[in-house]
């Protein structure tokens, strides 16, 4: 789906420059040449993330309940999948995060440089608790891994539970639905307007839950009404209390909803091709890029720590460099850890003998 891919790709890109400009002594440095593209990165870059929870949303019902019924035989078993395909390419982020971080705390002193790592830290962070747990973060956005799991396992848990209810009343159609929109909604009036909950899912849940409304309603009959029903929800939750997250989620939600009504719009989308990689690669990208732009931080600062040109040119090498680095660590991390294990479920499935 090409625009899916776009929209990853752009929100990726503004997540790197939001850090970029939140972190590191580049932008402090350069921030007289700039100074309102600098605080507009800062202050906005970050709604772009919004985007990635709607997306997540939409493409979760696709795979794994298009009709509004969990097609999972073993929720269990695809949490476990859920976790490993977020949490083995972000264990290898963050040493990656840790290590440059030592080097970067030997070349300057500087907020932005994560503390040494503890054990009990680090073993937080690989279990995704590391917020819940209240330990400081090894990286920039580590944060969103653990909602992203934290939405999965939800929505999974919500849907069994929906078809547990239809097997005891097989009246009951739309437990599904009722159970998503009822928590959406609690999301969006509620729970989104708390922030001692923004370590959970139901904090984004509304984004979420946003993206696979969009799926489903986009999918029936008089799906444009469905569509203006769900855009009064958004804006009935901006009227109430006005979050621009929430708007951009309704705008991304609306995007989706109208391409996937006009299905030429969202498969055949023109898309340069450089667009259509970085959508593609955008999480080994935002696993990357804060390390990698830590070094970079920390070699134009010794180097040239009084000249804004340069690093303003530094802030550029660094958004090019995380593209480089994300490009290389998807191919040989987030898609080469688990070729072996694809390469032998698809040898049983045609009886070759891998042995």
């Amino acid at each position: 789906m090409p625009l899916v891919d776009a929209l990853k790709a752009i929100a990726c890109l503004l997540i790197v420059l939001h850090h970029l400009a939140a972190y590191g002594p580049m932008s402090e440095i350069a921030y007289p040449l700039f100074p309102g593209l600098i605080d507009g990165l800062y202050e906005y870059g970050r709604m772009a993330v919004q985007v990635f929870f709607v997306i997540a949303g939409f493409l979760f019902a696709g795979k794994h309940a298009p009709g509004g019924t969990l097609l999972v035989a073993r929720p269990v078993q695809a949490i476990k999948q859920r976790y490993f395909r977020l949490v083995v390419p972000y264990l290898a982020a963050l040493i990656l995060a840790i290590g440059c971080a030592a080097v970067a705390r030997s070349w300057m002193i500087h907020d932005s440089i994560p503390d040494v790592a503890e054990p009990l830290q680090f073993l937080a962070h690989a279990f995704l608790l590391h917020d819940l747990l209240d330990q400081e973060a090894l990286s920039a956005g580590v944060w969103y891994v653990a909602i992203d799991f934290q939405l999965f396992t939800v929505t999974v848990i919500l849907l069994w539970l929906s078809g547990k209810i239809q097997s005891g009343y097989p009246n009951l159609k739309a437990a599904g639905l009722i159970l998503i929109t009822g928590l959406t909604l609690a999301s969006l009036f509620v729970f989104n307007r708390d922030t001692s909950l923004d370590e959970t899912a139901f904090y984004f849940f509304g984004s979420f839950g946003l993206g696979i409304l969009i799926y489903w309603t986009s999918s029936r009959q008089q799906s444009l009404w469905l569509l203006l029903l769900l855009i009064l929800i958004v804006v009935a939750a901006l009227l109430v209390d006005f979050r621009s997250r929430i708007a951009v989620a309704g705008i991304v939600m609306l995007m989706l909803g109208l391409a996937r009504q006009y299905r030429s719009v969202l498969e055949n989308f023109p898309l340069p091709n450089f667009l259509s990689t970085l959508g593609r690669i955008s999480y080994s990208i935002f696993l990357v890029h804060f390390p990698l732009c830590l070094i970079v931080n920390a070699t134009f600062f010794r180097l040239f720590p009084d000249q804004p040109i340069m690093n303003a040119f530094g802030m550029i090498l660094a958004l090019c460099i995380s593209v480089l680095g994300g490009a290389l660590f998807f191919r040989w991390v987030e898609s080469g850890w688990n070729r072996p294990a694809y390469f032998w479920r698809r040898s049983k499935e045609r009886g070759v003998s891998v042995g």
